[in-house]
């Protein structure tokens, strides 16, 4: 556990300071540097990546995760275990630029007519997917051998610093759109090195596999597992197949106007990233030795602390979003998207909260089942957003999430108690669920009583002001009102370090 808190609070922190990075980048400068349709470009742009990149991996960040415990050897090198990380992921990259372009005209003409900016970059997609994917191959070999901070700070901190240059380079007419474009696309593929760097630094990689290592019976298995979790790359991803449908249904400005509501939303999963990253070998490690009262407590423990966080995290933003549109330039060209940043926020929440079920059937030898359950994700996506987009635009693409996590997840979560006796709720969840309810009830009666007496205030102060009471009245409350409901030991344990070191208890 100590390997784990200290890389989690790490990753944690990569995390928030990439946060704090992306926050001035995305609604001071983004917003005054690019206009709406070319911030949607550079969304489906990168979106598209992300998508095949997935894809391509045939599975291999599932399989790395999985498999890892049966290399482990820092005296053998882990048996070139990194060698076949390399070779699954080139050749699923090969096959899908091969596909990319026997089908480039039909993808062309989905986005002709509403978004024709696609087209003229079309042929970035394919250099951006080959190096999104190896950062993610590289990012999961270092979760695996404990270190998430670089790739946590690589990924989040540094990628949006180069974005930011290409931002403000464009912004004061320095550099053409098309060198903008470029430049923003090659930030991934210097992330991609840099990870590389790192893990050769370790001393713990070998390209020389070694083959008499593993049996023919465990090859064959692992080929299987591998290519079979190619389709459940598509659970993480909905979010992409939605920016991705608006670009091609209403053009590049609802995408635009997407991209901020998303940054906004996807604050609220920041900490799984970090704590599903660093808890998934030791889920995986807890299944391999068929500890699964080990791997139900893992499970309870990540959501509940998840839950709690991410609940948190989106009352925070919704109390503040008003004033942050206005303060943003030209926030009243992206206020449109506050309904997106409400219910993809829920969506991020019930993804966050209960990914770990993803992950526990994927570890275990009932994966093959997950395919059923990602099938059903993905066809509800495609169906919610080719209704809803029309008739709610771009609010329908985040209801269209929303609703497809849900029933994802109800399924996903009563297989897993049915079939492998793992439940990953529990009784504390209900306090989280109760006690945000109330909270957001107490600001439901605070704009109807207090935030009028702020009116007389000269605009847009009185919105400021407002929203930065609100923030530290809930900010005093919040962590009196955790501590005294119990929803969590281990953080009243914590609090009550800080209590005696602060002499207050």
């Amino acid at each position: 556990m100590g390997v784990i808190a200290r890389q989690s609070i790490k990753g944690a922190l990569a995390n928030y300071v990439g946060i704090a990075i992306g926050f001035v980048t995305t609604f001071f400068v983004v917003t005054d540097c690019l206009t709406r349709e070319e911030l949607g470009l550079t969304r489906v742009l990168v979106d598209a990546a992300l998508l095949f990149s997935g894809l391509a991996q045939l599975g291999t960040n599932a399989s790395i995760i999985r498999y890892y415990p049966y290399f482990k050897d820092p005296n053998q090198r882990d048996h070139g275990f990194f060698g076949w990380t390399l070779l699954l992921p080139f050749f699923g990259f090969s096959l899908f630029a091969l596909l990319f372009l026997l089908f480039k005209q039909p993808i062309i003409d989905l986005y002709s007519k509403e978004s024709p900016m696609v087209v003229d970059y079309f042929y970035l997609i394919l250099p951006l997917t080959f190096f999104a994917l190896y950062l993610t191959v590289f990012e999961t070999n270092c979760n695996v051998l404990m270190r998430i901070t670089v790739p946590k700070a690589v990924r989040e901190c540094g990628i949006r610093l180069l974005n930011l240059i290409a931002y403000l380079l464009y912004g004061h007419d320095l550099i053409s759109f098309d060198l903008f474009v470029i430049l923003f696309c090659s930030s991934y593929a210097l992330a991609a090195l840099v990870d590389f760097l790192y893990l050769l630094s370790l001393g713990r990689i070998s390209f020389k596999i070694d083959r008499h290592f593993i049996s023919r019976p465990m090859l064959k298995q692992i080929v299987l597992y591998t290519l079979f979790m190619t389709a459940t790359i598509l659970a993480g991803n909905i979010p992409l197949i939605n920016s991705l449908f608006l670009g091609a249904k209403t053009g590049l400005t609802l995408a635009g106007v997407y991209t901020i509501a998303s940054y906004i939303a996807n604050i609220v999963e920041v900490p799984y990233r970090s704590l599903g990253a660093i808890s998934q070998p030791m889920i995986s490690q807890a299944v391999k030795d068929n500890n699964w009262r080990e791997v139900n407590r893992l499970g309870q423990q990540v959501s509940l602390h998840q839950l709690l966080v991410a609940c948190l995290i989106f009352f925070f933003i919704w109390i503040n979003l008003d004033a942050l549109f206005t303060l943003i330039p030209h926030g009243d060209e992206y206020r449109g998207g506050m309904g997106v940043v409400f219910f993809l926020g829920l969506a991020k929440i019930v993804n966050s909260s209960f990914s770990i079920g993803t992950n526990i059937l994927n570890f275990s030898t009932r994966y093959p089942v997950s395919l059923i359950f990602i099938l059903v994700l993905t066809v509800s996506a495609i169906v919610f957003n080719n209704e809803l987009i029309p008739l709610w635009g771009v609010n329908g693409s985040a209801c269209a999430t929303l609703f497809s996590y849900l029933i994802y997840f109800l399924l996903l979560l009563s297989y897993l108690n049915i079939r492998l006796k793992v439940n990953i709720l529990s009784t504390p969840q209900i306090k989280v669920l109760a006690f945000i309810v109330v909270l957001f009830v107490i600001n439901a009666l605070w704009g109807w009583g207090i935030s009028p007496l702020f009116n007389g205030i000269a605009h847009p102060w009185h919105i400021l002001i407002d929203a930065l009471c609100r923030s530290i009245v809930f900010l005093l409350v919040v962590p009196i009102a955790v501590y005294y409901l119990h929803i969590s030991a281990p953080i009243n344990q914590m609090m009550n370090k800080i209590l005696v070191k602060v002499h207050l208890k």
